[in-house]
């Protein structure tokens, strides 16, 4: 049965043609992310804890299988709802799906304290920002070949769909930490809405990064629903959230009725070992809380992906909000994680300068220390800023343990050999 919700506008692919077979246009974008080396290298990028540090941390990899079930479950739920969704008119599980597995390609090794050290780095040189980064390797250099053909090709509805930020980095008064695409991927933001022309009324800013497809809206809130309470668990297991501190946080921070519940409902799990049943419940309800109401704007008349916008009940909000402070507060703040971002500053920082000094200063080449193709790529480059961005990428694309093992190669006179080239 034909799914009336898409059409060919949605299905249309960025870059050229692409083969078909027995799969659908959504399914194939799928399959291409999974099959795709940037997504293997997720399972050793840090979700809050190092990577490989003990086996049942969330990685990235992990944590974006866990969105593309919350999202893949959204889809099945509100297609069980009364209203506007019919079996012939549905949103695509497999799109999200796709979405999901895609939202955090670009993010670097190091988790949050790497982006930020890569904002910091980048911020006079076009920035650095882990969404539109995604749209970089969808776009531009997963699958690239000798043939000249760059990126996945991937169709509208999902390049769109990852798509969290629309307005570009030249387009800020000021230059932004995050939230926006690069400059150079305006032909994207042009290409997903098909050429139609932005009303002022979404001028370039807060209010065009807020303009998502249903899909896109539905991955944001499953990333959102994963990760608020994920962070829980593992903070729990790693020894981070103790009853003595969840309690200490909550008399200095929780007053609310809905505070006291979730924190005592929370206190409750951790001394009865029963976390992982308590965050299942929850989202289950964070699924379950979601609604479709219809939506007007300038795109709805060309996709039904824009006729639709996802409505989260207020409490399931609120219950995220708090899981996420909670997280914040005794995790991301703590001693511990504030000493391994300190670390991954040095390690980036330190390979940042080696590579500036070493292929863009002029006249300053001592050693070759970039992989060859990438050292070509800089080399190529023209200007500082293009020159930059290509270093940049190859930060961002290593693992863990991969930029661990090139610092130490650099800078460790006891580590390394001449075998060792990975």
């Amino acid at each position: 049965m034909t799914n009336r919700f898409y059409g060919t506008f949605d299905s249309e692919t960025y870059g050229g043609g692409r083969k078909t077979d027995y799969r659908n246009a959504f399914q194939i974008d799928r399959d291409r992310i999974i099959h795709a080396h940037a997504f293997r290298k997720l399972q050793s990028k840090t979700q809050v804890f190092l990577s490989g540090e003990y086996d049942f941390y969330r990685t990235r990899l992990t944590h974006t299988m866990e969105v593309a079930q919350i999202g893949r479950s959204i889809c099945h739920f509100l297609r069980t709802r009364k209203g506007p969704l019919r079996d012939d008119f549905y949103i695509d599980a497999d799109l999200v799906e796709a979405i999901c597995l895609a939202h955090d390609l670009g993010h670097p090794p190091f988790g949050h304290s790497g982006e930020r050290t890569l904002q910091e780095l980048m911020r006079g040189r076009g920035g650095f920002e882990g969404n539109a980064q995604t749209v970089h390797l969808l776009t531009a250099t997963m699958y690239e070949d000798r043939s000249g053909v760059r990126g996945m090709q991937p169709t509208r509805a999902l390049l769109d769909g990852v798509l969290k930020y629309k307005t570009l980095f030249g387009e800020f008064r000021r230059p932004p930490a995050n939230h926006f695409l690069y400059d150079s991927q305006r032909d994207v933001r042009r290409f997903v809405f098909g050429g139609s022309p932005v009303p002022r009324s979404l001028a370039p800013g807060e209010k065009l990064n807020g303009f998502k497809s249903i899909e896109c809206q539905i991955m944001d809130w499953a990333d959102d629903a994963a990760y608020s309470l994920n962070d829980i668990v593992d903070g729990v297991k790693a020894g981070f959230l103790t009853i003595e501190r969840i309690e200490a946080w909550g008399d200095a921070n929780v007053g609310d009725a809905l505070g006291m519940r979730l924190l005592d409902e929370l206190l409750d799990a951790v001394r009865a070992d029963r976390l992982a049943g308590v965050v299942s419940d929850r989202i289950g309800a964070f699924i379950t809380g979601c609604r479709l109401r219809e939506w007007d704007n300038f795109m709805a008349a060309r996709t039904h992906r824009y006729s639709f916008e996802l409505v989260v009940a207020p409490e399931a909000q609120s219950q995220a909000l708090f899981y996420k402070r909670l997280a914040n507060d005794i995790i991301f703040e703590s001693p511990q994680l504030q000493q391994m971002e300190h670390k991954a500053r040095k390690v980036l920082f330190d390979l940042w300068d080696s590579c500036w000094r070493n292929y863009v200063e002029p006249g300053r080449r001592v050693v070759r220390i970039l992989p060859p193709a990438i050292g070509a790529l800089v080399d190529a480059a023209r200007g500082r800023r293009a020159k930059a961005r290509q270093i940049c990428d190859w930060l961002a694309g290593l693992t863990d343990g991969m930029i661990v093992r090139t610092y130490k190669r650099l800078f460790n006179p006891d580590f390394g050999s001449i075998r060792d080239l990975s």
